[in-house]
């Protein structure tokens, strides 16, 4: 099971970093989770392609996690692909309505199946997963992704301040990428600061083997130095930023 880092940035670009997505891939199973501005082209660098997607999983419905969907299912229209699946929080199927209606030379182009999911456990493109909402400006879910053929287990945070609950839902991944939009000096209620991101980790006393941050605004360049040990005041794992084309492989 290996995870590729597409976007690691946020809705203001910094010229470094896309918009979110994540690759998922276990054998012959992938699975992109979010899709931001930039995503598509960030796609067609890895060896799997815009072609060879076909589900996408949504964190939630803000502009910067779902920019590029229709440029992805125009993609794979043009390549002959036949089919995208869906999947989201509640009102994803009303958000890909939507779209189609602003853009609605697209509708019908590939047979397009879209999930509102509820919470409860599913699975999806050969995953088994399991959702928690998040505390962010809009309904968001948190991810944890594992693949039968594997013991290996990615979560991934979507957008959200650093809670006790979040982290508890994450104990003992293989890893963990969360949220962490913003240095100490910026007061947030809706992304975790790395104080903040601390305190949660010291208070659950939650482990993982590996912590990476990303969805980083431009408020964060400079200063990785001081948010890794502002984070490192109250947790001693393994932490790192993630970067634009980071593949980690979690066996």
């Amino acid at each position: 099971m290996k995870v590729t880092f597409l976007g690691t940035g946020s809705a203001m670009p910094t010229g470094d970093r896309f918009q979110t997505g994540l690759l998922v891939e276990s054998g012959s199973d992938q699975l992109l989770v979010d899709c931001g501005s930039g995503v598509l082209h960030a796609l067609q660098r890895t060896d799997v392609g815009y072609e060879g997607v076909d589900t996408v999983l949504l964190t939630h419905h803000h502009l910067d996690h779902v920019s590029d969907l229709l440029a992805l299912l125009k993609a794979r229209w043009l390549a002959g692909a036949d089919s995208l699946a869906v999947a989201g929080p509640p009102g994803t199927s009303t958000l890909v309505d939507d779209l189609l209606d602003v853009h609605d030379y697209l509708d019908g182009r590939i047979d397009l199946a879209v999930r509102d999911l509820t919470g409860e456990p599913f699975s999806l493109a050969g995953f088994d997963a399991r959702a928690t909402e998040t505390r962010h400006s809009k309904q968001c879910f948190a991810y944890r992704l594992t693949h039968p053929a594997t013991d290996a287990t990615f979560v991934f945070s979507g957008d959200s301040t650093a809670t006790r609950e979040l982290l508890a839902f994450a104990e003992g991944a293989d890893v963990l990428a969360h949220d962490c939009s913003y240095p100490d000096s910026v007061e947030t209620d809706t992304h975790a600061t790395p104080r903040q991101l601390g305190q949660a980790l010291a208070a659950t006393g939650a482990t993982f083997d590996r912590l990476y941050l990303t969805h980083l605004y431009p408020h964060t360049d400079g200063r990785h130095e001081e948010m890794l040990d502002s984070i490192g005041e109250y947790y001693d794992g393994d932490v790192r930023f993630a970067a634009d084309g980071l593949t980690i492989d979690l066996g």
